[in-house]
């Protein structure tokens, strides 16, 4: 009713102006946006570098893989921390708080739908870690005997006796295996084994 006795060029001013004037209200949190990401930009860099560094000197170059793994882990880590940091700042409080309710149901989800493949990647990280285990090994796990071909971080390959390729999840590796005594008489088993 009331817009039937405004003339429709008072109408486009007075949309205008509440335009202009949400614009400029909201120029002070683009601008403090903006210099947030900059800053979490070079914080969340330096930190992934040093973060980087110290995997890089605990862990052989071999063992790359893990060091890349736990690199992107972080990286994603500080990221989304960063992104919901950003929404807060921007006025948008409530849509980082329900975004970050979301996202750690999604990462119940995805956690519980992957736990074999955690399950793999963790063992994997103790197969490669483990001085007893190596390639060119000659070991006897719950399903096969043969000499260690190959170990990365979900899977572990073993040359058969009859001469297969076999892969065995680490996880089930890890649970169980022995190494056979070489020529020189060394044997060894695993911590699972020993009771450690």
């Amino acid at each position: 009713m009331l817009l039937q006795l405004l003339s429709p060029a008072s109408v486009v001013s007075t949309v205008t102006a509440a335009f202009i004037h949400d614009i400029v209200a909201v120029i002070p949190r683009l601008l403090s946006g903006t210099v947030f990401l900059v800053l979490a930009y070079l914080l969340i860099r330096g930190i992934t570098s040093v973060f980087r560094s110290v995997l890089g000197r605990l862990y052989a170059d071999e063992e790359q893989l893990i060091v890349d793994l736990g690199v992107t882990l972080a990286s994603l880590l500080l990221w989304f921390g960063a992104g919901l940091t950003l929404l807060k700042i921007v006025g948008m409080g409530d849509v980082a708080a329900s975004l970050g309710t979301a996202t750690g149901f999604i990462a119940l989800g995805v956690a519980f739908a992957l736990k074999e493949m955690l399950a793999d990647t963790v063992a994997g990280v103790y197969l490669l870690q483990d001085a007893d285990f190596n390639e060119g090994d000659r070991v006897t796990t719950a399903s096969v005997t043969g000499t260690v071909t190959g170990i990365d971080l979900r899977k572990t390959r073993i040359r058969g006796d009859d001469g297969d390729l076999i892969v065995v999840a680490n996880r089930d590796v890890e649970k169980k295996w022995v190494q056979e005594a070489d020529a020189g008489g060394d044997a060894g088993e695993s911590a699972a084994d020993a009771g450690a």
